[in-house]
């Protein structure tokens, strides 16, 4: 399997070159093409990953893959990125977050099933053991009742807000409580912003933490059950984009997504009502 990759900034994408071209460990999946044309970056990618081709624009891409890895750092540029791929029946996988608003990420969905290209996206958190482990402990003592999650975001950051870090924890919280999104409040503080909301039957609290320029909280996941609290700290090691590229390559092999397209739109529905919050707060604040 050929795989390009757009936005290359990101340090996912290290850790995607590291497992399928140094490592060899994607069963024949290999990183061929990388866009965005010559830079330091990109040349230090290719000559770490014996990656050929360099390409000024993602549709260079197109002849010299059969699936694509968008990893942009700023989810409103991943609907125009992502497209042309899907467009073309190609398997496509967009780091998170999908989009920064739910009309793109409906845009994408639909071009996906127009053209029969699998299409999937998420927070690597979703995949990793600590994460399994909440699920599996959880499930045990039936649908949680209450779902809490917590990690650092900066809705004031550079790549889409509070999008970038924030789907993190809202992937979680959503892997935990499946079912319709309804009644999202917004509150904000100076050093916090608090998510709440139901999904399907359950009540959700989503925490994110500005973290500063020395440190910043710990991913974090709670659900509670008729009779139990269970809780886990999410610790990401080095091999933590590992699960969701796994994911995504079996996507790619089968032609099934691993998240149902509905799924894909919940997190994104909730971060775009609290950025539009925060949007507001800050307006009333002027």
């Amino acid at each position: 399997m050929r795989i390009g990759i757009v936005g290359t900034e990101n340090t996912h994408v290290d850790h995607i070159i590291s497992h399928l071209n140094v490592h060899e460990a994607g069963g024949g999946a290999r990183v061929v093409a990388l866009s965005g044309g010559h830079s330091r970056r990109n040349d230090t990618l290719a000559s770490i990953g014996a990656i050929e081709k360099i390409v000024d624009e993602p549709i260079g891409l197109l002849g010299l893959v059969d699936a694509v890895i968008v990893a942009d750092r700023n989810g409103a540029h991943h609907r125009d990125q992502a497209t042309p791929f899907l467009a073309e029946g190609l398997p496509v996988f967009v780091d998170k977050p999908l989009a920064c608003t739910v009309e793109d990420a409906q845009a994408m969905i639909d071009t996906a099933l127009a053209h029969e290209a699998p299409l999937t996206s998420s927070s690597a958190l979703r995949w990793i053991p600590d994460t399994d482990a909440l699920v599996a402990r959880t499930a045990r003592g039936g649908q949680p009742h209450v779902v809490v999650t917590s990690g650092p975001a900066d809705p004031d950051g550079e790549y889409g807000g509070i999008f970038f870090y924030g789907i993190h924890p809202v992937d979680v919280a959503l892997r935990l409580a499946p079912g319709e999104i309804s009644d999202v409040r917004t509150d904000a503080t100076d050093t916090t912003v608090s998510a709440s909301f139901t999904a399907g039957g359950t009540r959700v609290l989503v925490n994110f933490v500005k973290p500063n320029d020395t440190h910043q909280i710990p991913f974090h996941g709670m659900a509670l059950t008729q009779d139990t609290v269970i809780e886990q700290t999410l610790t990401l090691d080095a091999h933590y984009c590992v699960p969701g590229l796994e994911a995504f390559l079996e996507m790619a092999r089968t032609g099934r997504p691993p998240i149902g397209y509905g799924d894909l739109l919940r997190p994104i529905e909730v971060l775009e009502s609290v950025a539009a919050a925060l949007r507001t707060q800050s307006a009333d604040l002027r």
